[in-house]
């Protein structure tokens, strides 16, 4: 069974697990499948926005797709959940990012 069926087959008994998402998310876009990675990535966020992993990956996927404005907003939604959060490592990952791209 290779990786994503496998995430897949986990998924089935944790459908709201952020992990498992994120980690499936990751397997496609090693397979070249961003539209499938980028639509995990939002589901992750839509529902439990303090998945601060989430935010950097997509923004990064939006980044290199040429989706430059969404993948700046992404990042200052990152930024800012990873403030809330405490997550100071997240954030100085995401602010130096954000600064990459628009500076």
């Amino acid at each position: 069974m290779d990786r994503i069926a496998q995430l897949q087959e986990y998924l089935a008994g944790n459908p709201g697990d952020s992990f498992l998402k994120h980690a499936l998310a990751l397997e496609y876009i090693k397979k070249g499948d961003d539209a499938t990675a980028r639509k995990l990535f939002e589901e992750i966020l839509a529902h439990d926005a303090s998945y601060i992993g989430s935010y950097y990956h997509l923004a990064k996927l939006l980044e290199r797709t040429g989706d430059v404005p969404a993948a700046i907003a992404w990042y200052e939604k990152g930024m800012e959940a990873a403030k809330k959060a405490g997550d100071m490592h997240a954030y100085g990952e995401l602010r130096s990012a954000h600064e990459e791209l628009t500076f």
